[in-house]
């Protein structure tokens, strides 16, 4: 196997990658997105766009402006903020925001898909692999990103609010985020995926419950957990860390 090491976990080539990941034959494959299957944060980015955009109304943008500052601080959880992330959107049409998730995805996100996980996608599909995405960012984002890699929306656990009569509101039904990305994987009978691939610590839980786990373009964090789990790591190309 053709691999290097970055600390104590070692680091697979795209071709190792790939090979090691299509040889199990997964019968079902979990994703994380940001980070994962495309470089950035496609959810902080849309929230920021779309206040530029004036989608999202003064009060609101002051609101989530405050709330992000505490959570940069270390005053509020990441669950926390993921949720109000959502909530900002409460009380406009969800046909609206579907619109702007797609335009926006469209100007600032297409280009940024890591050209080694829409094979891997494509690979693992045309071999019928049952493909989840989990993310805790807003549904409406994710769906539009995953279209390009032939992902169905049905298969997206992400945040999400209830929409009444086409309206958005302020009522969470999920903020999947570190253990909740493994709790929401089990109430939708997904207990123990084939593979899970994840970049953050965010994505442990969700790791930990996999068969084979495989950390891409690892935070930090990851490379840690990974170097305890014993998990080899892949960084698609231009992502591998400079030596310190």
């Amino acid at each position: 196997m053709t691999s290097s090491k970055s600390g104590n976990s070692i680091v697979l080539s795209r071709k190792d990658f790939l090979d090691s990941v299509l040889s199990r034959e997964p019968t079902v494959a979990v994703f994380d997105c940001d980070g994962t299957l495309w470089e950035g944060d496609s959810g902080y980015d849309f929230m920021i766009w779309s206040i530029e955009e004036g989608i999202v109304s003064r009060n609101a943008s002051d609101w989530i402006d405050s709330r992000y500052r505490l959570y940069r601080a270390g005053k509020v959880s990441e669950v926390a903020m993921c949720g109000e992330m959502v909530q900002i959107y409460d009380g406009l049409s969800e046909a609206e925001v579907r619109r702007a998730a797609a335009a926006f995805f469209e100007l600032r996100f297409l280009d940024k898909n890591f050209p080694e996980m829409e094979s891997l996608v494509a690979s693992l599909t045309a071999r019928g692999t049952d493909i989840w995405v989990v993310s805790s960012t807003n549904n409406w984002v994710i769906e539009e990103g995953i279209r390009s890699f032939g992902i169905p929306a049905t298969r997206v656990i992400s945040a999400r609010a209830k929409v009444v009569g086409g309206v958005i509101t302020s009522t969470l039904l999920d903020v999947p985020s570190g253990e909740g990305k493994a709790q929401s994987l089990v109430k939708a009978g997904i207990s123990a995926p084939a593979v899970v691939f994840g970049n953050s610590i965010h994505d442990a839980a969700m790791l930990e419950i996999a068969v084979t786990a495989f950390p891409v373009n690892p935070t930090p964090a990851l490379v840690e957990i990974a170097a305890q789990h014993g998990w080899p790591v892949f960084y698609p190309a231009g992502t591998l860390p400079a030596p310190a």
